[in-house]
């Protein structure tokens, strides 16, 4: 088996960062009412600034896979082109379409040789679950250099006319028209954008690469209930029905298609199955984390930030504060593509030195699955 480095790193965030005090300008209101969740939500996710791919309108002014490609288009130079690339992996959980799947339809806005593509269809998760694909092409000697990219392009799921349909009919059974908060909740904790990581056999010749040590996944679905979903309808009884069973009239009269989010299921059991996870991977690869230079975090809310630390101490492995590195409350939380994006920030600065260690941690929450990669500076 051979070995793997991240040879160069880019990232897309559209448009220029929206305020919080602009977010309803951007997406718009439902029933033409400011929401009443927005202020205590955000005071907890601490996000101070996102990116949308829309204009105030709400006309998009990137599709998904134009953000990964415009992503991965910063990957390449005369040195290496777009047409060196043997494999191209993406991973996402709002594709433009069903079909074809969305790293086809980043190939073609890529356009570049035929090649081998794989599309990886999760929640935050997703994205490197990509990079393991390609991550064990290169390993296994059957590729030599491959492209992966995360994106998302959730703005446009979340506007506010997305859901007037549904609050219609709230008025007509005498309801209080008001978006159920695992609804709302979604619209002020999401955000646009693309990573994107070139991966080779060998590290650069100048400058830094980052040797993939190990990438270890594990779904804990056969245990946990869903808790963040989309397309379907979760049933007193946890189960799911999905859209096709659902007449078209009631995609929206129910906001079907929205974000939605088991609060008090993600608050109850996200931390501590990502604790029990962390244990086994440090310990099976005896990871000094004394030693490890950054620890990189996917969290979607500051609100998280201290309650993980607290986990890390009471499971027994705790990482110090001035290890983590996170970008969240600048860039917002961008799903899938947020610990490329959170990586490549660190990749192109001037922090790294040969040596160091990095170890990234990616909680899951659609279904509770979680990512630990663990990286070193070369």
């Amino acid at each position: 088996m051979g070995e793997v480095f991240i040879t160069r790193m880019a990232k897309f965030l559209p448009n220029e960062p929206v305020s919080n005090d602009e977010i309803e300008e951007v997406l718009g209101m439902v029933d033409n009412k400011p929401s009443r969740a927005r202020t205590k939500i955000l005071s907890n996710n601490k996000i101070t600034s996102r990116y949308y791919a829309m204009d105030k309108s709400g006309k998009s002014t990137h599709s998904n896979a134009q953000l990964a490609a415009t992503a991965i288009r910063g990957l390449f130079d005369d040195k290496i082109t777009k047409d060196d690339i043997e494999l191209l992996v993406c991973g996402t959980m709002s594709p433009d379409q069903l079909l074809p799947s969305h790293t086809a339809m980043v190939h073609g806005e890529l356009a570049c040789k035929p090649i081998e593509i794989a599309s990886i269809s999760s929640s935050c998760a997703a994205g490197f679950q990509a990079f393991k694909y390609a991550y064990m092409a290169i390993k296994s000697g059957d590729k030599k250099i491959a492209a992966t990219c995360s994106s998302e392009k959730v703005s446009t799921w979340l506007r506010g006319e997305k859901f007037n349909q549904e609050a219609e009919k709230l008025k007509e059974i005498e309801t209080n028209p008001i978006i159920a908060f695992e609804k709302d909740f979604m619209r002020w904790m999401l955000s646009d954008g693309a990573g994107a990581a070139l991966l080779q056999d060998k590290p650069n010749e100048k400058g830094i690469s980052l040797k993939v040590d190990w990438v270890e996944i594990k779904s804990y679905a056969n245990e946990l209930p869903t808790c963040m979903y989309s397309g379907a309808v979760k049933q007193p009884n946890g189960t799911m029905t999905g859209f096709p069973d659902f007449e078209p009239e009631e995609w929206g009269n129910q906001s079907i298609f929205s974000f939605k989010q088991d609060t008090r299921l993600l608050g109850v059991k996200i931390v501590p199955m990502g604790g029990v996870f962390m244990k086994e991977v440090v310990e099976k690869h005896n990871v000094d984390l004394d030693k490890l230079t950054w620890f990189l975090p996917h969290i979607s809310s500051e609100y998280f930030r201290d309650k993980i630390a607290e986990e890390m101490v009471k499971t027994g492995i705790p990482v110090a504060a001035e290890k983590w590195y996170t970008n969240l409350v600048r860039v917002g939380n961008i799903g899938s593509a947020a610990p490329y994006v959170m990586l490549e920030e660190l990749f192109n600065s001037e922090k790294l030195k040969k040596g160091d260690t990095l170890m990234l941690m990616i909680p899951e929450s659609a279904r509770f699955t979680y990512v630990y990669v663990h990286l070193t500076v070369v």
